[in-house]
C-alpha cells in the first residue's frame, strides 16, 4: 500500500488554512478586553468637554458655512448651500491668501526643521553646559505669541530697531531706516523669519527626544567599522529619527499653515495684504466685515484641504510601510 506524503488536494489545503484563520481571529475575540457598561462613567468626565467644546463647535462652524448668516442683522439667518464655496473659489483675495498661506507655511516649516536638526545634534553631543544650553534653546517656545510678536517688532522698528542698528554699525548704510514689516518686498521674509526663530525650540525638543531614542550602540558599533559622522549619520540616525521627523513636520506645516496671532501681531496681514494668511482673511471676513457664513465656509474649505494633504501624506507613509 501507497501512503500519499504531499501536501493533499488543493481545496483540503485551502481548508486547513481556513480554519487556521478563523482559531486565529476566535483567539483574538477572546483575549480582546471587554469592557462592561461602567466603563463609560470613567470616560465622561474626559468625554464631556471634548464634545462640549471642540465637536460641538467644529459641528456648528460646518453647518454656518451653509447660512448666509451676518453680523447686526435683525431677520432670521437662512440656509444658502453651497453659495458661499461658489463664491469662495471665485474669490481671488481668498485664492492670494491661499497662496501666501503656502508661501508662508513652506518658509517657515523648512528651514525651521534643518535648523531644529542641527540644534538638536548639537545639543545631544556630551559636551560641557549641555543642560544649560538645553534650557535656554526652549526659551522662545514659553514665550507667548503675543509677546514675540511685539518684541521682534521693536526688532523691526525703522529707527530705534537692534537691526537696523547693527547694520548701521556696520556701514550698510542702505539699510538705514528701512520699516522691514512695512515694505512690499520684506514684510513676508521678516514675518517668516519669526515664525521659524518661534517654532524652532518646540521641533527641537521632539528631534532631540528622537536622537535619545537611538541606540549607542549602533553608533559604536559603526564607528568600530570605520564609518564616519556623516555616515553615522545617515545609515543609524536618520532611519531611527525618520518616522519622529516625518511627523513633526507634517504637524508643522499644518500648525503654520493656520497661524494667526503671530502674523496679527506683527503686520495685521498688511503692507497690501502681502502678509494676510487665510486665517486673517477668515478673521475679517468674520469680525471685521460681519461676514460669518461666508468665514465659516472659508475656514470648512481650508480644513478640507489640510484633510486632503493628510490623507496623502498617510496613504503614503503606510504604503511605505508595507513595502
Amino acid at each position: 500500500m501507497t501512503l500519499a506524503t504531499g501536501p493533499g488536494p488543493p481545496a483540503a489545503v485551502d481548508g486547513r488554512r481556513a480554519a487556521a484563520r478563523d482559531g486565529r481571529r476566535r483567539a483574538a475575540r477572546a483575549a480582546r478586553p471587554r469592557h462592561g457598561p461602567g466603563a463609560w462613567f470613567l470616560v465622561l468626565p474626559a468625554l464631556i468637554p471634548i464634545l462640549a467644546l471642540s465637536v460641538g463647535p467644529l459641528l456648528y462652524g460646518m453647518a454656518l458655512a451653509f447660512t448666509d448668516a451676518q453680523s447686526g442683522r435683525t431677520r432670521a439667518t437662512r440656509f444658502v448651500g453651497v453659495l458661499n464655496f461658489s463664491d469662495l473659489f471665485q474669490d481671488t483675495l481668498f485664492w492670494d491668501s491661499f497662496r501666501i498661506g503656502l508661501v508662508w507655511a513652506f518658509g517657515v516649516t523648512v528651514p525651521q526643521f534643518f535648523l531644529a536638526l542641527g540644534l538638536a545634534l548639537l545639543l545631544d553631543l556630551d559636551l560641557r553646559l549641555r543642560w544649560p544650553a538645553r534650557a535656554l534653546a526652549i526659551v522662545p517656545w514659553a514665550m507667548p505669541e503675543v509677546v514675540v510678536g511685539l518684541m521682534w517688532r521693536l526688532v523691526y522698528h525703522p529707527d530705534a530697531g537692534v537691526l537696523n542698528g547693527t547694520l548701521r554699525n556696520l556701514g550698510l548704510s542702505a539699510a538705514d531706516g528701512r520699516d522691514w514689516l512695512s515694505g512690499l518686498a520684506t514684510a513676508l521674509p521678516a514675518v517668516i523669519v519669526v515664525g521659524v526663530w518661534a517654532g524652532m525650540p518646540q521641533t527641537t525638543v521632539t528631534l532631540l527626544a528622537g536622537l535619545q531614542n537611538v541606540p549607542r550602540e549602533l553608533h559604536e558599533a559603526a564607528a568600530v567599522d570605520g564609518a564616519g559622522a556623516w555616515r553615522r549619520f545617515r545609515t543609524v540616525t536618520w532611519p531611527a529619527l525618520r518616522p519622529v521627523a516625518l511627523a513633526v513636520t507634517a504637524l508643522n506645516f499644518i500648525g503654520n499653515f493656520n497661524s494667526f496671532a503671530l502674523v496679527y501681531v506683527l503686520t495685521d496681514g498688511g503692507p497690501g495684504g502681502r502678509t494676510r494668511l487665510p486665517m486673517l482673511f477668515a478673521y475679517e471676513e468674520a469680525f471685521r466685515y460681519g461676514q460669518f457664513g461666508y468665514a465659516a465656509a472659508m475656514g470648512l474649505a481650508m480644513v478640507a484641504v489640510i484633510s486632503v494633504l493628510l490623507a496623502i501624506r498617510l496613504a503614503g507613509r503606510l504604503k511605505g510601510d508595507d513595502a
